[in-house]
């Protein structure tokens, strides 16, 4: 898979609620941006955010704006949105521009290192 591949990959999962194998498009020690100012580091803590977006029963889709690709390292920048419900049945939109750098594994797979759906807001 290319790193385009990884990041439609990681919606049409997390869209169907498959929250283990989502996260195993991510390195062991990856980070992700819950919310701006918000890290979960590390596949544990990834999937436990993400089993929160996953509860939302989303429609995840994304429209994949640019892709920097240097060699074992690419950027790719994601315009998405996420439709689902709360646990109340209210519905939830959500949409961002996301900052995602994958790293190639020593195996040839494409692995999320670092995961921003706030395209680089976390702290501000």
């Amino acid at each position: 898979m290319t790193p385009t591949d990884v990041i439609e990959r990681f919606a049409q999962l997390l869209s169907t609620g498959d929250v283990g194998a989502a996260v195993e498009l991510y390195e062991p020690e990856a980070a992700f941006a819950v919310q701006p100012g918000e890290l979960a580091v590390g596949r544990t803590a990834i999937e436990a955010a993400l089993v929160q977006f996953a509860a939302l029963r989303p429609m995840l889709t994304s429209d994949i704006q640019e892709v920097v690709d240097i060699g074992d390292l690419a950027l790719v920048v994601n315009r998405w949105t996420l439709d689902g419900r709360d646990p109340d049945g209210t519905p939830v939109h959500l949409e961002g521009r996301s900052a995602d750098v994958l790293r190639r594994a020593e195996t040839g797979e494409w692995r999320i290192a670092i995961d921003d759906p706030w395209g680089g807001a976390i702290g501000t």
